[in-house]
Formats: C-alpha cells, structure tokens, sequence
C-alpha cells in the first residue's frame, strides 16, 4: 500500500521540452488528492546533464531525503527517443537503488483522460512526417480503457476517431479533426498534475512495474531499425 502524506516523483522526457515534480497524497476526509509541491521545467536537448541534479536540488529545497521518496511516476512514451532513454535510464538507477515501484504512464492516456469526456476517446499527438501517435480508447468515470496506440498517416488517424471525440493539445492537429467534422477537445498542455494523477491511480491500483521490467512505449521505430540493411543468409 502506498502512504498518504509521502512524496513521490514524476518525471516527463517525452518532449522538446520535460519536467520533473515533487507530489504528495494527500487524504481529506474521505478523499485522497494529489498536492503539487513543486515542478521544475527541463529544457530538451540537456536532460541528460538536467535530470539528476535537478531532482536532487529540488528535494534539498524541500528537506527530503531520496529514501523518503514513495513511488516513481515516468511518462513511457510516446516521444523523442533520446528523451525516453534519458529518463527511463536515470528512473530505472533511482528506483533500483531506493527499492520503490515505478508507474509508468503513456502520454497518449493522460491526454484521454484529461479530455473528460465519456465514452470513446481518441488522444493524439504529432509524430512529425505527416503521422500521428493515436491512442484509442473507452472513458468512463474518470478511467480510460485502452483498446489501442498505434502510430498513423493524418488520413487514417481521422478514420480511426470517426465517431469519437478527439482529445489534443496540438492545435494543427485539432483544426484538421474539426475540419473533418469530429468533436474535438484541445488541451491547453499536460502538465505535471495530469501525469501524477493518472500515475497516482496506477500506485493505488498496484499497476507497477520494477526497474528491469520498465521499457519506452516508443510506438514508432527509431531510424536505425528502419533503415538497417537486412543481415546477409550468405
């Protein structure tokens, strides 16, 4: 069981750019919210160099020791590639170190939920050369059911979402789902909240996973697989 009061860390290197944020759970009466401490912004291209020391100014500023720490919440994917490795590596150290359970999450759920609306859901994200990163799914009561992400040219993204909402934050994307005629929800940016709530009901649930088994949901492959020369049967 996860404690209440207890902070725990999220971490995003999906994007251009990321962050890193200090949480706490905690319980009202009969609720249970999630409590921003603080976020610190991480600028792309340096998140190899930012990442660790940023995390450990920021729980110096506020008198934790990395053992207090109760959980690891690391958006998985999808994203930049050199991003993803960066933070599910430095994540994978901190977690193997400290003994705690990671939640990874995919931006693509996060995006669903953040939509709040019920019924079919369809997130997506631009993946640049003219495809999206779509994640289809079932929102219900505040819970998102994936039913599939998978990664589409712009015309077969709007074939996947007819009859769903769309939820984005990209704005070139929003304007060409409303163009075809689909109810689209445009979210301003996923911050911190976002992933931590979402990260939060997964610790809860017990929906973890340890160091070894936390890998990149990188959806698209990296340029080296797609342009490997086949191996030689001579």
């Amino acid at each position: 069981m996860i404690g209440l009061h207890r902070p725990f860390l999220t971490i995003d290197t999906s994007g251009k750019q990321g962050g890193v944020a200090l949480l706490r759970a905690v319980r009202h009466g009969d609720r249970e919210e999630i409590s921003l401490v603080e976020e610190v912004p991480l600028v792309g291209g340096t998140f190899s160099a930012q990442l660790v020391p940023q995390i450990a100014v920021l729980l110096e500023k506020h008198r934790i020791s990395k053992a207090e720490i109760e959980a690891f919440i690391v958006v998985s994917g999808p994203g930049s590639f050199t991003g993803l490795r960066v933070g599910l590596a430095a994540i994978k150290a901190l977690a193997e170190i400290l003994r705690k359970p990671i939640a990874p999450v995919s931006l693509l759920e996060v995006l669903a939920l953040a939509a709040r609306v019920e019924g079919r859901v369809v997130a997506a994200i631009d993946a640049g050369r003219g495809e999206v990163y779509v994640g289809e799914y079932r929102a219900a009561n505040d819970s998102a059911e994936r039913l599939n992400e998978r990664l589409l040219p712009v015309a077969e993204f709007l074939s996947a979402a007819a009859a769903s909402s769309v939820a984005t934050s990209n704005e070139s994307l929003a304007e060409t789902a409303r163009k075809a005629g689909l109810p689209v929800v445009l979210v301003e940016s996923v911050n911190a909240a976002m992933i931590a709530h979402l990260g939060w009901k997964k610790l809860r649930a017990a929906e973890t996973v340890t160091p070894e088994e936390l890998e990149a949901n990188y959806i698209r492959r990296s340029d080296a697989e797609i342009f490997a020369k086949p191996a030689s049967n001579s």
